[in-house]
């Protein structure tokens, strides 16, 4: 691994870049903060996609193409005296510290689970009105459900047991039913979200991360499919001329390839 000194090398390179791009690039030159944002979405994204995969070389390079894009957000700050990446660095630092008080003062916690509550409880004393006031407007949906359950939990509103959320989901599935045989479809969106919403609480109380598992399964029926795609080919037979029962022969085959 490098030394401290060797890491902070290679970080000052990356200003150097940075500052030649933005003089001397067509592209660069253009960029704005509303510019990149979609960019650094997608890169987030990819970033999330290499960490499932497991692939720590992939992990390397998109964790690069994160730091540039934090490092580019500062360039820019840094040209209207807004900001420069100093400032963001002393940010964080400066909010570590505040939030880590067992750690740099002198509170006591004797596991995660009260690190948590403490964070919370920090934040509103800093000024926020609501725990939830930290979650992004603009997250996917399930993100956003499992980081508003987080949240609340580190106050204190939360099941006690898992097998009351169980309970919970058995009586959200019940009122869908009910809902389905009603026939009202903004009834039924209604109570399907509460089933979504109770089920990534289950998830919570198994220590699974719904937003991973669904994306496991996303890729396992990709995967799936594909071959399914591939076998079909091989016959010069197209999908939309397969009877059901022809395609789940190797949809069987595919379920039992090495993972």
């Amino acid at each position: 691994m490098n030394t401290r000194q060797q890491q902070l090398e290679a970080f000052n390179r990356l200003l150097d870049i940075m500052d030649d791009l933005r003089e001397k690039c067509p592209w660069d030159k253009k960029q704005t903060l509303q510019s990149l944002r979609h960019l650094t979405i997608e890169e987030t994204y990819e970033l999330g996609d290499a960490i499932l995969d497991n692939d720590l070389e992939e992990v390397k390079k998109e964790l690069g193409d994160v730091l540039l894009h934090i490092v580019f957000y500062s360039k820019i700050g840094s040209e209207t005296n807004a900001f420069d990446i100093a400032d963001v660095a002393n940010s964080i630092c400066d909010k570590l510290i505040d939030r880590h008080p067992h750690i740099y003062g002198d509170v006591v916690v004797e596991n995660e689970e009260q690190v948590k509550q403490n964070w919370e409880k920090l934040k509103l004393k800093e000024g926020k009105k609501s725990v939830l006031e930290g979650v992004p407007k603009s997250l996917p949906a399930l993100v956003k459900a499992s980081r508003v359950q987080d949240k609340v939990k580190g106050v204190g509103f939360d099941w006690e047991e898992p097998h009351q959320v169980w309970d919970k989901v058995q009586e959200e599935l019940q009122e869908l039913q009910d809902e389905v045989k009603e026939g009202n479809q903004d009834k039924i969106e209604a109570e399907f979200g509460d089933v979504l919403f109770s089920m990534i609480n289950y998830a919570r109380f198994l220590k699974v991360n719904p937003e991973d598992a669904l994306e496991r399964t996303n890729k396992k029926f990709i995967k799936r499919f594909q071959y399914l795609e591939s076998k079909a080919a091989e016959l010069g037979k197209p999908l939309a001329d397969m009877t059901l029962a022809e395609m789940d022969v190797f949809w069987e085959e595919a379920k039992r390839l090495p993972k």
